[in-house]
């Protein structure tokens, strides 16, 4: 069996892997390091949780070891989808190089600009980035990217779903054509495949499990599940959450719960907080610092349950998560490979349930249709149980008569009605307005006749004497 001391690793990473406990390698670490170490470009592809951070920044920090940063250029870059895991591997680059002098900037969202500045002027060998950051500090003119020595873009199939490729490929344009490129994924889809051709130079391809498949450790279940009413069904799918985790009983030591919407991830929160259950929010509208706070509260036992979206789903180093309970089936089949591979990891067992409403049954097939299984179906807990809706039957799809004003019918008319219209009293209890009809009956009228005054009748001269 391989061990870290085989892989030609330095002596000061070797004595910093010593003390974090670990002996033996992952397989895509006892597969990557060789190659990387030898200088060559590496395509990694393996599932989630299966050590392909260590599997890059180890034969990074020996590649390292040797010379000395300057001013706004680095050294190395590794590029990371999100804050987390860029933060991530800012400190797994610190447990691993502690014995090196070697130095580190991270350049994410949510910090400052002033504070990164002052790290990159500096002279770092270690530039841990998220696209859009770099991006940013590349255009104002704070940064130069032509002594990068070695690049490593991590979970490239995240960086695709979140419209990152671009990015990408306009920060590859500026490394030199010398750098040594170090690429992971889980999957590997073809706007993948297109830049790894593009940017890799005869890598050395290292594939661990087949894409898109799933930890065989996980035990894994679907609750198929329709509420009563329509208007009722969020509260009860919120409640079926919660009998589940009480069924799960002592070995839900702890949970991940994944939803698809912010505001879902916000509600299912605090409906867990309301019952007595420990739980905090986690999605990308929270700002930097809260969001670091929830992980360590989470990572420090502080924190039972961790509410998350998919900013979280992949990356977080979080050895001892029992179970992910999918509160919704993602909307991206690949994204439930990654929820699910925050259980599970570093060789122990863990659980994963979802549920499933009848608007979600589409994005189910595509799940199993991507990880060539069927997942298996769970019964709903009986104290989550509810009435099911009435099925349609073929009178519910016929169109309903409009209501409308009934109409007697003749023989019910009363034997005084009026014979016809003219004789009808009319609509309204207000007089008519007979002014016009009454001028049209009285004698015409040609002047004044004789009412006419007499100082009308007077001249004008008879007016002006009198």
């Amino acid at each position: 069996m391989t061990k870290f001391s085989d892989l030609n690793l330095d002596a000061k990473v070797l004595k910093a892997v010593a003390e974090t406990g670990y002996e033996t390698p992952t397989p895509i670490q006892a597969g990557a390091i060789p190659p990387a170490l030898e200088g060559r470009d590496v395509l990694g592809i393996a599932q989630t949780g299966t050590g392909k951070t260590a599997s890059f920044t180890l034969p990074m920090i020996t590649l390292l070891g040797r010379g000395r940063a300057r001013a706004r250029m680095p050294r190395s870059l590794v590029l990371a989808p999100t804050r987390e895991l860029a933060a991530q591997v800012a400190e797994n680059f610190d447990d691993y190089a502690k014995y090196t002098k070697l130095t580190k900037a991270l350049l994410i969202g949510g910090t400052s600009f002033k504070d990164q500045d002052k790290l990159i002027d500096k002279g770092v060998d270690v530039l841990i980035a998220t696209p859009g950051r770099l991006l940013d500090h590349l255009e104002r003119g704070k940064l130069i990217l032509t002594d990068v020595k070695v690049m490593v873009v991590d979970e490239a199939d995240r960086m695709l779903d979140m419209g990152f490729i671009p990015d990408i490929e306009e920060i590859f344009k500026r490394t030199p054509f010398t750098r040594q490129t170090l690429f992971f994924s889980a999957t590997m889809a073809p706007e993948i495949e297109r830049i790894t051709n593009t940017f890799l130079s005869n890598p050395a391809k290292v594939e661990i499990a087949r894409a898109a498949t799933t930890n065989t450790n996980i035990k894994q279940g679907v609750v198929m599940f329709a509420g009563s009413e329509k208007r009722k069904e969020p509260s009860q799918k919120r409640a079926l959450l919660r009998a589940l985790i009480d069924q799960e009983g002592d070995s839900c030591s702890n949970a991940i719960i994944f939803c698809n919407r912010k505001s879902d991830v916000d509600i299912v929160s605090k409906s867990l907080n309301k019952y007595g259950y420990n739980a905090a929010p986690i999605h990308g509208d929270l700002d930097q610092a809260h969001r670091m706070r929830t992980l360590d509260k989470y990572r420090d036992g502080d924190l039972k349950f961790l509410v998350a979206s998919d900013v979280a789903a992949r990356g977080l180093d979080i050895p001892s998560v029992s179970h992910v309970f999918n509160f919704d089936v993602p909307s991206n089949a690949e994204d439930y490979v990654h929820r699910i591979g925050r259980t599970g990891r570093a060789g122990r067992t863990g659980t994963a349930i979802m549920i499933c409403i009848p608007r979600d049954e589409k994005n189910l097939a595509d799940v199993e249709a991507l990880v060539k299984e069927d997942i298996p179906r769970v019964e709903i807990p009986e104290k989550a149980r509810v009435d099911q809706p009435t099925p349609k039957t073929d009178e519910d799809d016929k169109p309903k008569r409009s209501r409308s004003r009934s109409r007697k019918k003749p023989e019910d008319k009363p034997q005084d009605a009026p014979e016809s219209k003219s004789e009808e009293k009319p609509k309204s209890d207000k007089p008519r307005n007979t002014r016009n009809r009454n001028r049209r009956n009285d004698p015409e009228v040609i002047g004044m006749g004789d009412d006419t005054p007499a100082f009308i009748a007077l001249s004008f001269a008879e007016r002006v004497k009198g």
